[in-house]
């Protein structure tokens, strides 16, 4: 180990933490799997301010939620450290940004109808990404897969997911099964990094250690637990009260409730429930218009699940919410996102001292491990779809290998990956490049 790393760092005030979010917020492409693969990378191996035993945690417990399961990690880091107030600002600062982009785009969207440099730079974006989300599943793979149960669990996850299209929701349950079981039959292949694990002899001490004590905002207690309850259902109400004066908005803030609520599996089980509902039910857009905002949703910063921006904005111009188009669609932008997202702020506040008060026990962790290998192979599984949908663009399910084989985003891909496994080049930095890449090509050819 470096002997600069051989101490825990500094402690880190607020500010210093508010600048990490900021930034990360613009930067957080990928989805899901490449926002979390950029957190590990910041957070465990480069600033150590949380040790890798305790972020797999934290994010064990985010996978068993509804909801973007990355924006709740981030919110679950920064409420370990700071409390509710650094909860609120992670959460915040990840969504923010998208949420004015895509407030904007679709603002052009509607006026033009065409965002031909956008898409340029989106082009070299795309094989970033499946850069990104591949570099994701062998880094957290290569910790996470001690052993050749855990490793079975996450090849019957990617066989699972790729081969049956068995639902998310349903792998997550059976990994949490065979974790329980394996816990009780074979405890030492489930436990995890407990003491100064892997984490810490390849990284040096972390601020949040693997034996650092719960701070105190941290502990559970019940009291605690139906104050904060209470004081998030007095905010929905008090939002609902708000939006009572304009049906369409008071539509969304219901739909949306139970969007966040009914849908586990992070941001694509949310999908097919809310293009349902915004296309079908409440007709807010039509489908190429949710098609268009999926495309875009999938290569801005931010979960992917920002597309309830997009839905929100398109809906609110099309029911009319305001007389000006503009005040219509970021109402309806902000209804949309807000009824959301909030739910993941109480999921997190309310449940995640309960969730730090079990960390030590084996029969609630070795279910978590059971999960944290299943998503390995569903890490996998998501860089197959993205290069597949990259490299061949008008391939379908009927046809998966139909129209032109794309050869230049192979090559960013290929040159993307070896930036980050060989060089650990910073993704900020590649995503840039491979943007201006993309944008050029697209000029010339």
């Amino acid at each position: 180990m470096d002997t600069a790393n051989a101490h825990p760092p500094a402690p880190v005030t607020l500010a210093e933490s508010f600048r990490y979010w900021f930034k990360l917020g613009f930067i957080s492409f990928g989805g899901p799997a490449g926002q979390i693969a950029m957190m590990h990378q910041e957070l465990v191996e480069k600033r150590r301010w949380i040790s890798e035993h305790r972020y797999l945690h934290g994010l064990n417990y985010c996978m068993l939620l509804p909801g973007p399961e990355a924006i709740q990690l981030a919110i679950y880091i920064s409420w370990l450290m700071h409390g509710a107030k650094g909860a609120v600002m992670a959460g915040v600062l990840f969504f923010l940004p998208a949420f004015l982009l895509l407030s904007a785009l679709a603002g052009v969207y509607l006026a033009w109808g065409d965002v031909p440099l956008v898409q340029g730079i989106f082009y070299g974006i795309k094989p970033a990404v499946v850069a990104v989300v591949l570099f994701a599943a062998w880094r957290i793979g290569s910790k996470a897969l001690r052993n050749e149960m855990l490793w079975g669990i996450a090849t019957l996850a990617f066989i699972g997911i790729f081969w049956f299209k068995i639902g998310f929701p349903w792998i997550v349950l059976a990994a949490a099964i065979l974790g329980a079981i394996g816990g009780k039959l074979a405890p030492a292949k489930f436990k995890g990094g407990g003491g100064h694990g892997a984490s810490s002899k390849q990284y040096g001490p972390a601020l949040i250690d693997d034996d650092t004590p719960t701070p105190d905002h941290a502990k559970f207690s019940w009291g605690k637990f139906m104050v904060t309850t209470l004081v998030f259902a007095g905010i929905w109400l008090g939002a609902m009260f708000a939006v009572s004066g304009q049906q369409t908005l008071t539509d969304m803030g219901n739909f949306f409730s139970r969007a966040a609520f009914l849908t586990i599996g992070g941001a694509y089980a949310v999908l097919p429930y809310v293009y349902q509902g915004g296309v079908e039910q409440y007709t807010w857009l039509t489908g190429a218009q949710m098609m268009d905002g999926l495309a875009l949703g999938e290569t801005t910063p931010g979960p992917l699940i920002m597309v309830v921006t997009w839905v929100g904005y398109l809906g609110g111009v099309a029911k009319e919410v305001f007389a000006n188009p503009i005040a219509a669609g970021l109402a309806g932008a902000a209804a949309a996102t807000f009824f959301t997202f909030l739910p993941s702020f109480w999921f997190i506040i309310a449940g995640g001292p309960f969730v730090e008060a079990t960390r030590n026990e084996l029969k609630f962790t070795a279910p978590l491990i059971g999960i944290t290998a299943a998503v390995v192979g569903v890490i996998l599984n998501l860089a197959v779809f993205f290069a597949w949908h990259t490299f061949w663009p008008q391939a379908t399910e009927a046809a998966p290998f139909a129209g032109t084989f794309e050869w230049f985003p192979v090559i960013v891909a290929v040159a993307a990956f070896v930036a980050l496994w060989k060089y650990k080049a910073d993704v900020m930095k590649i995503i840039g490049v491979c943007a201006l890449l993309g944008l050029a090509y697209s000029l010339v050819i």
